[in-house]
């Protein structure tokens, strides 16, 4: 039976203590800030960073992403994080979360963020059982909408105007795929865990 915490290139583990710097880094990086944070820009510091992880503490599922050791002494480097929310107990029985995702600067562009997010999908569908997993972006982040509409996401809606950023208001762009979704995409190519 495979490891179910890897992937192809990637492991996946719980947040530690030690990981205070490795969240300042996700906190501190400007453009990945504004790119999955609507809250005012301002210099983050390590009580943000800590806040931060405790998120992940608390989600259904919250990890870091890793790259493997290149060799037995060294320890595996993380490189981005990504977590379902949590299901509120008077919620539950929806059986749907949403994803929140960020990958280093140095390691965006290099199909991590992808082989991540198929991952979390096939833990929320196949392991929790979830019937729905949304995810969303700023209509600024191009990018990020064209990976989520790539991976199998679907356009659920707009709000219009939602966001502050750069001297205008921008849109939110909420996506979604269900388990029906998934499967089909599953049976049409090959597994990516």
């Amino acid at each position: 039976m495979p490891d179910p915490f890897r992937s192809k290139h990637l492991l996946y583990r719980l947040p530690e203590a030690g990981d205070s710097d490795f969240f300042l880094a996700i906190q501190t990086d400007p453009v990945a800030f504004r790119n999955s944070n609507p809250q005012l820009a301002r210099p983050q510091s390590t009580p943000d960073a800590q806040e931060h992880r405790k998120a992940y503490e608390e989600a259904l599922l919250g990890v870091v992403i890793c790259l493997p050791a290149p060799d037995t002494s060294s320890q595996p480097v993380p490189i981005g994080c990504i977590h379902l929310a949590p299901l509120s107990p008077k919620r539950a029985h929806h059986r749907c979360s949403n994803i929140g995702v960020n990958i280093l600067q140095p390691y965006q562009g290099q199909g991590y963020g992808s082989e991540a997010i198929n991952w979390i999908l096939d833990w929320a569908f196949e392991t929790a059982g979830l019937h729905r997993v949304g995810i969303e972006c700023f209509e600024y982040n191009y990018g990020a909408r064209k990976l989520y509409e790539r991976l199998g996401f679907k356009v659920e809606g707009v709000l219009r105007e939602k966001w502050w950023h750069a001297g205008r208001f921008w849109d939110d762009i909420q996506l979604g795929m269900l388990d029906r979704d998934w499967k089909e995409l599953r049976s049409g190519a090959t597994k990516t865990t």
